[in-house]
Formats: C-alpha cells, sequence, structure tokens
C-alpha cells in the first residue's frame, strides 16, 4: 500500500541568492561549508601526494643494501615528515575537514555548519599548521627528524636543535586546534540543525560515525596539545618535564602521547567505517543491516579507544600487561559486529560494483587483515618480540592505509558527483583499484615477513649479510604500483573535470539526504526536502512502492510522488512525521 507524501515544502528563493566574491576570492574568503569542505580535500590530497613521494624515497633507499640514495639524517627526515602529514594532515582532515564538512550538513537537512566563520577558521589554522610544517625543511638543520611520535627525550633541544622541530610543534598545535574546532562545529550540526522528521536513529551511518568521532577528538586532542607545550617548555623555558636529570620522568610523554594516540587510531577509522557503511548499503540496493547494531558498535568502539593506550608501550616496564591486553582483545568485539554488518547489508542484495563498491570491498578485506594481526601485537610475548621491527610497520600501514586510502578514495569516487556535477570515468576508476590491491600486498606482505627475520624499522640502510635484499625490493615495486594507482586516481579527476559528463542528483539510485538536492547542491543546500521517515528518505521519495524499516524495525510510511508545495520565505523543511521517541532538531539554520 502506498501513503499519500504530507506535502513537501519547497526552499524560498532568499536562501539560494548568494552576493560575495567569485573565482579565488570566494575560495579565499568562504564560509560556505561546501567550498571548505573541497578546501580541505584538495589540500589533504596535496599533502597525501608529499607524502606518498617521501614514502617512494625511503622505499627506493631500502630496496638495496649499503644504499647511499640519502643520507640517515634525510631519511630520519623523510620518515618524520611522511608519517606527520599522512596521520595529522591526510587522514584525519581529509575525513572530518573535507568529507565531513561537505556531507555531514547535507545529511543532516542543514544548510550550513552551526558555526561557519568558525568553520572557516578551522581551516586556516590547518593550512597554516600544514605549512609550517613543511617549510621545516627549508632551515638550516632541516625538518623535524625525531619521528612522527616525538619521544622524549629524543625530541628535546639537547638532541634534537634546531627550528625545523619547533616549527613541528607549532604546526602540531595549530592543526590540533583546528581539528577541536571542527569537531564542535560536527557536534552542534547534528544535535541541532538536523531536519524534522531526522530523528536520532535515522541518521547516515556516516554522520553517527562522524558524531561520535567529534566526541573522540574534543576528548584526544586537547591531551595532544597540553603534551606539545610540555614540550616546547622543556626546549626553550628550562622546564625539565620529560628529562631525567632535572627531576622528569621521560615515559610520562609515551603516556600522554599514546591516550591522545589510540583515540586517534580511531579517529582516523571511524569516519572511513561510515564512508563504508554508505557505499555498501548504496551499491547493494538494501537498507544497512543492523542499524543500531552499528550504531551502539560505534560507540562501544570509541568508549573502549580511551583504555587501551599503553599497548604501545609493553615493552617500557610501565604498563599492566593484562589489563591492557585484554582491553585490546575486548575492543575488537564491536569491530567485529561492523563486519558482521557490513557482510549482511551485502547478503542477498543486487550488487553493484561500481569503483566505490570496488574500494569498499577491498577495505573489507585490507582492514581485517590489518586487525587480525592488532589481534597479534595484543598478546604481549608477540609484542615483545616484534616491537621494533618492520612486522609493526606492516600492520600499521595495513590498518591505517587500508582504512585512510581504500574508505577515503570509496567516498571520494561516492560523492565526486555530488561535488562537481561530473561522473568519473569508470576504466580508470577501477584500474586504479586494481593496481592499489595488488600494489598494496606486494609492498605490506613482505614487510610482514622481514618484521619476523629480525629487520628493525627506522633504519636507512642494511648490509649484504642480512638476506634482506630481496624481500625489500619485492615491497619497493608494490610501492611503485601503489604509485600508479595514486596517478590513476588523479588522471582521472582531470579527465572528469575537462571533459564533463553529467552526473544527475542522484547516479547512484543513492539513499540519504545529500542525494535530494542538485549536484553541485545550491548556496543554502536544499530547494526541497523530502518527508523524512526512515533513515533512507532519499530512497523512499524515489521507490514509492517499496517500504523500508525504519531505525527501529517497524515499517516506514512510504510516501507518493506530489509535487512540492512552496512554503513560505522563511520555512525551508518538510513537516516532521510524528515523533518515533528520538527527538529531533526543530528546523534548520538562516
Amino acid at each position: 500500500m502506498t501513503i499519500a507524501a504530507d506535502p513537501t515544502v519547497v526552499l524560498a528563493p532568499v536562501h539560494e541568492e548568494e552576493h560575495g566574491p567569485t573565482g579565488i576570492l570566494k575560495w579565499l574568503t568562504s564560509t560556505d561549508h561546501k567550498v571548505i569542505g573541497k578546501s580541505y580535500t584538495i589540500t589533504s590530497l596535496v599533502f597525501f601526494c608529499m607524502a606518498g613521494m617521501m614514502a617512494m624515497v625511503m622505499r627506493t633507499q631500502l630496496a638495496s643494501p649499503d644504499n647511499t640514495l640519502v643520507s640517515q639524517h634525510l631519511y630520519n627526515e623523510l620518515f618524520t615528515m611522511h608519517g606527520s602529514l599522512m596521520l595529522y594532515l591526510f587522514a584525519g582532515p581529509f575525513a572530518f575537514g573535507g568529507l565531513a564538512n561537505f556531507i555531514v550538513p547535507l545529511q543532516c537537512g542543514a544548510p550550513d555548519m552551526a558555526f561557519p566563520r568558525l568553520n572557516a577558521l578551522s581551516y586556516w589554522l590547518y593550512l597554516g599548521g600544514g605549512t609550517i610544517m613543511v617549510s621545516g625543511f627549508l632551515t638550516v638543520g632541516g625538518a623535524a627528524d625525531f619521528g612522527w611520535v616525538s619521544y622524549a627525550p629524543l625530541s628535546n633541544a639537547t638532541n634534537t636543535p634546531g627550528a625545523g622541530p619547533d616549527m613541528w610543534i607549532v604546526a602540531i598545535l595549530l592543526t590540533g586546534f583546528s581539528a577541536i574546532f571542527t569537531g564542535v562545529n560536527i557536534a552542534a550540526t547534528t544535535f541541532y540543525l538536523r531536519a524534522p522528521g531526522l530523528t536520532m536513529f535515522r541518521l547516515p551511518i556516516f554522520t553517527w560515525n562522524m558524531l561520535v568521532t567529534a566526541i573522540l577528538i574534543l576528548i584526544a586532542f586537547p591531551v595532544l596539545a597540553s603534551a606539545m607545550i610540555m614540550l616546547w617548555c622543556d626546549r626553550h623555558l628550562g622546564t625539565h618535564i620529560f628529562t631525567v636529570a632535572g627531576g622528569g620522568v621521560p615515559v610520562l610523554w609515551q603516556n600522554l602521547f599514546w591516550f591522545f594516540g589510540h583515540p586517534e587510531v580511531y579517529i582516523l577509522a571511524l569516519p572511513y567505517f561510515g564512508i563504508v557503511t554508505d557505499v555498501l548499503a548504496t551499491f547493494s540496493r538494501k537498507p544497512v543491516f543492523g542499524y543500531r547494531g552499528m550504531v551502539f558498535a560505534t560507540i562501544s568502539i570509541a568508549a573502549l579507544s580511551t583504555s587501551v593506550w599503553a599497548h604501545h608501550m609493553f615493552t617500557t616496564g610501565t604498563a599492566l600487561l593484562p589489563f591492557f591486553s585484554l582491553m585490546t582483545y575486548l575492543i575488537a568485539v564491536p569491530t567485529g559486529v561492523k563486519f558482521f554488518n557490513w557482510i549482511g547489508t551485502m547478503w542477498r542484495g543486487s550488487l553493484v560494483f561500481e569503483t566505490p563498491m570496488l574500494y569498499a570491498v577491498g577495505f573489507l578485506v585490507v582492514f581485517l587483515f590489518g586487525g587480525v594481526t592488532g589481534i597479534l601485537l595484543a598478546s604481549p610475548p608477540i609484542d615483545f618480540a616484534v616491537h621494533d621491527t618492520y612486522f609493526v610497520v606492516a600492520h600499521f600501514h595495513e590498518v591505517l592505509f587500508g582504512s585512510a586510502v581504500f574508505g577515503g578514495f570509496a567516498g571520494l569516487y561516492f560523492w565526486y558527483p555530488k561535488f562537481t556535477g561530473r561522473m568519473t570515468r569508470e576504466g580508470l576508476g577501477k584500474a586504479s583499484f586494481w593496481f592499489m590491491f595488488v600494489g598494496f600486498w606486494i609492498t605490506f606482505v613482505p614487510q610482514y615477513i622481514l618484521g619476523l627475520h629480525g629487520m628493525p624499522r627506522r633504519i636507512a640502510e642494511y648490509g649484504q649479510g642480512t638476506g634482506w635484499q630481496f624481500l625489500n625490493r619485492i615491497s619497493t615495486g608494490g610501492a611503485y604500483l601503489l604509485f600508479i594507482s595514486v596517478a590513476l586516481t588523479l588522471v582521472n579527476f582531470w579527465v572528469s573535470w575537462r571533459q564533463p559528463v553529467a552526473a544527475g542528483d542522484n547516479p547512484w539510485d543513492a539513499h540519504t539526504l545529500e542525494w535530494g538536492t542538485s549536484s553541485p547542491p545550491p548556496h543554502h543546500n536544499f530547494y526541497w526536502i523530502p518527508p523524512i521517515r526512515s533513515e533512507r528518505p532519499v530512497w523512499d521519495y524515489n521507490h514509492p512502492d517499496h517500504t523500508t524499516l525504519d531505525g527501529h524495525g517497524a515499517p516506514a510510511a512510504t510516501p507518493a510522488k506530489e509535487p512540492p508545495t512552496v512554503a513560505s520565505p522563511t520555512v525551508g523543511v518538510a513537516p516532521a512525521s510524528p515523533d518515533d521517541g528520538d527527538g529531533a532538531a526543530g528546523g534548520t539554520a538562516e
């Protein structure tokens, strides 16, 4: 049975009128969340390419024993800056700065972020911090070279003097405040600017994950900022917080850093979990399986992530091994729930393997194997054996490269039509995926074996008699395949931009509100919003003869398509359906 829809309300023309600068001045001064989201995305991809070039130099250096392509000092700078750019300037900002900025207000039915000027400030802090960080290469002593974790006392002024390390600390502080401000904005937007009818348990999983990520940011990043201020004081103000000679405790740095660092792992991973969930549901032509289970699994992961930081410190002798080992095993349970639900979403679905779907499935495979090696490392005896070896390097990359790059590219290909109104080229996209998928395994599986053979991490060269040359050359060959994959993606975007193929408003027949507006969206996002009676409002509107189960397991009313009626000049959303007990915000911001 089809139930007639309530009248859909058209956004008033006053919302669509955009007055202000155009061209480059618009990009420099805009507070529109879509422009800021694109700025974050482009900037983070530039940093990603820079980090990738550094990785290529390091892999080339390690392809042969006793290689002299770069010195030990330059190698230390490269792996410090490679890790810093990937973690602080790409993986996080790309997701919660770029994609979340663009998508979360659209998925909430909001006209913009809750605090547009704070949003703009966040981007400029991020860009300024990133520019300062990479500018360390231009100083006399070079960039920071103490590793992206900046362990004390290695990072004090005696062991790493110069302006480069100081610039790194300032950059981390600036990008940290950028993340905090973005977290405030995402939380406020999600809680207060949802369209009527869009209750919490009708939010898309991507927005749910971004909300939980925002809360984790507000917990973890102030700790990182505090640690950086303490390190600065040790370097310049004569304090001895992390120096034994002055009564300080070096291992305090590790506790502070990893109390930030392990929530940070999930700050980096949870957004990509949300991307993959939306992509799998769209290309399986099904609702998310176990919607509430996914939400509670996300919340559980976030809660447990604050109790596992010392599993990075097993070899220090200061960690309570049984507790932190147990908590690390425990955090695998809600992650397992997510995998079960992802598989359930695809099960018996009408699967369509477009490029976003390929990257999403690739994410599942890669992240699963990375997670399994994480369970191995949660065992203290195994961690003692492989802690400072390439086994940990391979595990770390399999988890974070697997989530940020496979999941990130899934989101980039998925929402590129919404960003630009153009379609990418499927042939180039699928070629990019296969080069990345094959290259990934060729790069990192040999590193697991090298770690088991005793190859330490952070070394710039090794001797002829170690027996590590063959596996290192295979790993380097895989890295070049990854380089080709990224190059194909950039070519794909260039061709799609220069020779546009119109995407239409909803080329994937997707489910959530961002696909109910034009591509790209108008200035204040929506001309009209369909009635919201489930977590798939656009699907319900486009498929009135199908019934969606809402977040409570009850059949949602399926509206018939009716011409929208025009609202008064100050109202811009559809009337709410009867509240189901979760509550919803009362309107959109002007």
